[in-house]
């Protein structure tokens, strides 16, 4: 059996933090007919960041809504340009922007 020096990786969040955050963010981005996603995005982004540790150190998501607006618009219109295939790729370009705003604390 190896030892192994690395702290333990873990996430702590719980179950009503996930519901409320998730719900919060639905509710926002119904009533606001999907303008404030890229809030939503965030907020969420900010929680699961907060709940989650590796290595021992606890991340920080530093990215904000009006960071994400403008990439969100470009994906609209891109996706309402091409017809909708651009929708393959904007998962994994909201995706980067997250991980590059995702650090640790």
């Amino acid at each position: 059996m190896s030892t192994n020096s690395m702290a333990e990786s873990q996430f702590d969040g719980n179950v009503l933090g996930f519901l409320g955050i998730h719900l919060l963010a639905g509710l926002i981005v119904m009533c606001t007919l999907g303008i404030c996603t890229p809030w939503a995005i965030c907020k969420l982004q900010t929680w699961y960041a907060e709940h989650t540790i590796i290595n021992g150190k606890r991340l920080k998501f530093t990215g904000t809504a009006m960071g994400l607006f403008g990439i969100w618009i470009k994906i609209f219109l891109l996706t309402i340009i091409t017809l909708g295939i651009y929708g393959f790729w904007a998962s994994l370009t909201v995706k980067k922007w997250i991980v590059k705003h995702t650090q640790f604390a």
